[in-house]
């Protein structure tokens, strides 16, 4: 069967969604050749009674539980250094990037997934009070102990970025191959707060991604690639700081291609950031299976070199 360039966001299992309904969307991505699953041991907190996080990972260790020989089959990504830990408020109270926390916050993450490995584990946030040193030096032992796969980091400055990948190679560690920002087809005007995102190094700009298109070692994997719904739904509109004119002249472009191949804007904008150069992994959080075809279609849309020129002018 035909694997596919999508991973599948999980951050509302077990907490907007319910069990059964995660299980269904589980074994769908599955079944049509899915194997990415994105997940962070914060997932989802702020939704929970209890204030804590795990719920998603959770979800997960007893789906996998219950269908044998499907760990084998699927790809676990998740995420350390933004769970809240004791009092205060968020993010100010969130475990951080220290070695101990990265090291406690990996078995939490692994008895909850009912797995001995993580693929791909991530740093979800930086970290500026815990040495760098450290942090990289944390995450190489779990390479290098088999605990984890490969590394990746989310939300963080390119600059940082490069500083932990030297200190890597600089000791023979096992460093990030691997960049998890928000990044989709239309883009909001610089500097301009958008609602509902806390991260400030948590944007693809044109900077990252050349930096990893000029590196083979590095892959770009996109969160709200579908910017919540906005891209289809007229009860989701784009916030103000998208209301620009290159994004007029985007979504003009958008909805002609779209129309000229008969598949929603969302599928073109899912096979405009799988097909390109770099390639992207779109992480897309869904809550029903028309949501999943839709997305599982579009990233099997191979544009042609004519609309993909045309999107790429447009704006």
């Amino acid at each position: 069967m035909t694997t596919v360039n999508l991973a599948l966001g999980t951050m509302h299992f077990g907490t907007r969604l319910d069990e059964r309904s995660s299980f269904d969307l589980l074994d769908r991505f599955v079944a049509a050749g899915g194997t990415m699953i994105d997940t962070a041991n914060c997932y989802a907190f702020w939704s929970d009674p209890s204030g804590a996080g795990g719920q998603s990972e959770r979800v997960i260790g007893r789906w996998l539980a219950r269908r044998p020989g499907v760990r084998d089959r699927v790809y676990l990504s998740t995420k350390v250094g933004a769970e809240p830990i004791g009092a205060g408020e968020w993010p100010g109270n969130r475990e951080g990037l220290s070695a101990p926390a990265i090291k406690a916050a990996v078995q939490d993450s692994l008895r909850r997934l009912g797995t001995d490995r993580i693929d791909l584990y991530w740093t979800h946030m930086e970290d500026r009070v815990a040495p760098l040193e450290d942090t990289v030096g944390a995450l190489a032992d779990l390479a290098g102990s088999g605990t984890v796969g490969r590394l990746g980091c989310s939300n963080h400055p390119t600059w940082r970025v490069e500083r932990a990948r030297q200190i890597a190679r600089s000791n023979g560690w096992a460093g990030y191959t691997a960049l998890q920002l928000r990044h989709s087809y239309l883009k909001p005007r610089p500097d301009t707060p958008v609602p509902g995102h806390d991260h400030r190094f948590g944007w693809a700009t044109d900077e990252v991604v050349d930096y990893v298109h000029s590196d083979p070692e590095l892959t770009l994997w996109a969160y709200t690639a579908l910017l919540n719904g906005a891209y289809t739904r007229a009860d989701r509109p784009l916030p103000e700081a998208y209301r620009h004119p290159a994004t007029t002249r985007r979504m003009a472009a958008l909805t002609e291609v779209a129309g000229e191949l008969g598949v929603s804007p969302n599928q073109v904008v899912l096979a405009w950031l799988a097909g390109g150069d770099p390639a992207v992994t779109s992480i897309v959080g869904v809550s029903d299976a028309t949501q999943l075809d839709e997305a599982l279609a579009g990233v099997a849309l191979v544009l042609t070199d004519e609309h993909r020129g045309r999107l790429d002018a447009a704006g």
